[in-house]
């Protein structure tokens, strides 16, 4: 008998320009439902959670905006690209993250997406909207980094 076990995460979508946008205070890991012809589009990578966000509606979770291109191979039966999908999180879960998202200034947006063991996993944070000043000192703190690392190769050299 031949066992196969899927070690570690692979990342499928990440969110970069979330953390340029938010402060991220705290982050939740969550199942998201799916179509068959989604999953088989994710694992080509063909997603983008550029432009969603997360919304808490009626005591259940949703990921709006979300972008799946459809599958290559698919039929008839394939999928609405930007459909409203649910995220599956437990009631707890689902309550901390409504009281959050009423507070003022908080959003959620998702930050990676991923498979773990098989299964499409969403990494999903909770985030403050920077201000443009914030955004300003972020990329030169950013560009004070690179500059230092930049000298201290040349100084090895």
């Amino acid at each position: 008998m031949l066992l196969f076990i899927m070690a570690g995460e692979k990342v499928a979508a990440t969110n970069r320009e979330a953390y340029y946008n938010y402060h991220i205070l705290e982050t939740y890991e969550c199942g998201v439902a799916l179509t068959g012809t989604e999953v088989k589009s994710i694992r080509e990578g063909r997603c983008n959670l550029k432009d969603s966000y997360a919304s808490v509606r009626e005591g259940e979770a949703w990921l709006v905006n979300a972008h799946i291109s459809p599958y290559s191979h698919g039929n008839r039966e394939n999928h609405d690209p930007t459909r409203t999908r649910k995220l599956l999180l437990h009631r707890s879960e689902i309550d901390r993250l409504a009281s959050r998202a009423q507070e003022k200034g908080l959003t959620l947006v998702p930050t990676k997406m991923y498979f773990k063991n098989g299964r499409v996993k969403i990494e999903l944070a909770v985030g403050k909207g920077k201000k443009l000043y914030d955004k300003r000192e972020t990329e030169r703190r950013r560009e004070a980094d690179r500059e230092a690392r930049a000298m201290m190769k040349e100084r090895s050299r």
